[in-house]
């Protein structure tokens, strides 16, 4: 499977740009809707804002760093997916309007802490790097430049497959939050 840079690329900025918009939507509410939750199990809106900070502190350093450390050139136009990262997308990417459940690792579980609307302006600050970043992307080779994951220091993904896990997982935490105003 092959998949053009440039519609890789845009396709992303889309998604980031419709997190942003949501994300500011979510600054109109009060604080007790951001921390409303429809069951004790769910996370509240600031939970999951709250949690994409948490892989934002790890995957944006990541890819900066890589993306100003290798001299990999992008002519490439195509981004070829690894097996794992292409895995690892397929279990953030929302399918059918369907969003699979999985357990968030320990460090990256936002559950109980005092959250405040400053949540959401750390959030819109990491879309801003994240929209420069992917801009830059344009320009690197998406299938050379490995990335560390957060899960483990021994496995690396291409960095396409890293901003497509980045993103999607965003994403899906997004519409997770919008269900709980709607």
């Amino acid at each position: 499977m092959q998949i053009n840079k440039e519609q890789l690329i845009a396709e992303l900025l889309s998604l980031t740009e419709k997190a942003t918009i949501a994300v500011k939507k979510f600054k109109t509410l009060d604080i007790t809707q951001l921390n409303l939750k429809n069951t004790p199990q769910q996370w509240s809106i600031l939970e999951c804002i709250e949690h994409l900070n948490l892989y934002g502190d790890f995957y944006l350093p990541e890819i900066q760093k890589q993306l100003l450390e290798t001299t990999s050139n992008g002519d490439s136009p195509v981004f070829k997916p690894g097996v794992i990262g292409n895995y690892f997308t397929g279990l953030m990417k929302i399918k059918n309007g369907e969003i699979k459940k999985i357990n968030s690792p320990k460090d990256k579980n936002p559950v109980n802490l005092a959250l405040t609307i400053t949540t959401l302006d750390r959030f819109l600050k990491q879309e801003q790097l994240l929209q420069s970043l992917l801009k830059q992307a344009l320009t690197a080779d998406l299938t050379k430049i490995k990335t560390a994951i957060s899960l483990s220091k021994f496995i690396q993904l291409r960095l396409g497959d890293t901003l497509r896990f980045y993103v999607y997982h965003i994403e899906r935490h997004i519409v997770q939050a919008e269900k709980i105003i709607a």
